[in-house]
C-alpha cells in the first residue's frame, strides 16, 4: 500500500463519530460560521501527532502538499505536524 494511502487509512480508522460531532460544534462548522464546511473524523491531537510521527519518513513534500488540500481537518493538521517536524530537522 502506498504510504499516503496508508496514512489516510490509519487516520480514518482511528476516527470517532462522537468526537467528530463535538469538534464540528467547537469549530463552528455550520452555515455562515467561520469554519463552515470543515469536516472531521474525530481524532484527538495526541493521536494525530503519533500518526504523523509514524509516517514522517514515508511521506515526501509532494504527498504532503496534496494532503494539505484534503477536505478532512485531521488529515490537514496531521500533515502540518509532519511538515513542522521536517522543518525542525532541516
Amino acid at each position: 500500500m502506498k504510504s499516503k494511502d496508508a496514512f489516510l487509512k490509519e487516520i480514518k480508522k482511528n476516527g470517532n463519530t462522537e468526537t467528530a460531532k463535538h469538534l464540528s460544534h467547537f469549530f463552528k462548522t455550520g452555515r455562515g460560521e467561520y469554519g463552515e464546511g470543515d469536516l472531521f473524523w474525530g481524532l484527538k491531537v495526541p493521536l494525530q501527532r503519533a500518526i504523523a510521527k509514524k509516517y514522517k519518513e514515508a511521506l515526501d513534500l509532494r504527498d504532503l502538499e496534496e494532503l494539505l488540500q484534503n477536505k478532512i481537518h485531521e488529515v490537514r493538521l496531521s500533515s502540518l505536524f509532519i511538515l513542522i517536524d521536517k522543518y525542525r530537522e532541516g
